[in-house]
């Protein structure tokens, strides 16, 4: 082999090793929200819902932290400007390493911040921005930090749900979205579906190292507020809907339908805050046959 050739090919084998891992993306960390009336999202959220304020962020009744899990929170950010403004602030996602992580990121060409810093949490977290400008977030709890000194803690028993197992936003481009959560990211299709059984609405994406997944919202053209409350929107596990509908209204909720089984087969039912966010209770395993598409493990 020529000595030109072999060190290209060595340069090459170097460049590919250097290249960073991409490190464990393993589920769901939190939905942030705006509102106008935090009053109203903590008593969707708090006594509804049945979650525990565990704590609250920046400046008196800026952000509220209702807790899912140690993992997970719905965070409610009272500074909603109105129409002009999404109510979805951001998804977030926990990795096991938020600095490997952006660095492999901008290996793959994804715009990312210069660097990772612990933030106001005592966590490691990035931003960026999807392909239709959505902020995501992707966080790595540190020991100390403010969610690691509330692991075990703030577990209410009236919690309607103990895990959000999907969050979804409107999607434009279904190939852009693939590019960024499956091709670098390393997410899974495992169900997609639609409105009718010839066109796909919606495409749930497992995270590549848990049992989480987002879902692309396809085919959302000039939303109205509830339009894209629905869209942006998250899904609460549950063992029992039924029961979850029992709960619900025995807090004084009053779902403007039933619960239901939708095309994926499984049964939900969709509740909506002040501020038209959906959040629907789920259960995890359909009970009938999905339209569309199997559903993958």
């Amino acid at each position: 082999m020529p000595t030109g050739v072999a060190t290209l090919i060595a340069l090459f084998a170097v460049g590919a090793m250097a290249e960073p891992a991409r490190p464990r993306i393993v589920g769901v960390a939190h939905i942030a929200l705006h509102t106008d009336n935090l009053e109203a999202a903590r008593k969707f959220y708090g006594k509804q819902l049945g979650y525990e304020e565990a704590f609250r962020l920046g400046k008196p009744d800026a952000v509220a932290c209702f807790k899912v899990n140690d993992h997970q929170y719905i965070e409610v950010y009272a500074d909603w400007k109105g129409s002009s403004q999404l109510v979805l602030a951001h998804i977030a996602f926990e990795t096991d390493n938020a600095r490997q992580l952006r660095d492999y990121m901008a290996a793959k060409d994804v715009k990312v911040p210069g660097k990772v810093a612990k933030d106001r949490q005592g966590n490691l977290s990035f931003m960026i921005q999807d392909p239709d400008g959505h902020d995501v977030e992707f966080v790595q709890y540190l020991p100390g930090s403010l969610h690691s000194r509330n692991f075990g803690k703030g577990l209410a028993a009236t919690r309607v749900s103990e895990r959000i197992i999907h969050v979804g936003n409107t999607t434009s481009d279904r190939a852009a979205y693939d590019k960024l959560y499956r091709d670098v990211l390393g997410f899974r299709d495992i169900w997609h579906g639609g409105m009718k059984d010839d066109r796909v609405d919606w495409v749930d994406m497992r995270v590549p190292d848990g049992t989480d997944w987002f879902e692309y919202m396809l085919n959302v053209k000039a939303p109205s507020a509830k339009t894209l409350g629905v869209m942006n929107h998250m899904a609460l596990g549950v063992p029992s809907v039924a029961d979850g509908y029992k709960t619900v209204l025995s807090r004084g909720m009053t779902p403007s339908q039933p619960p239901k089984i939708g095309r994926d087969g499984k049964w939900q039912l969709n509740l909506y805050d002040d501020n038209l966010t959906r959040a629907e209770l789920m259960e995890p395993k359909p009970v009938e046959k999905p339209c569309c598409s199997p559903i993958l493990e």
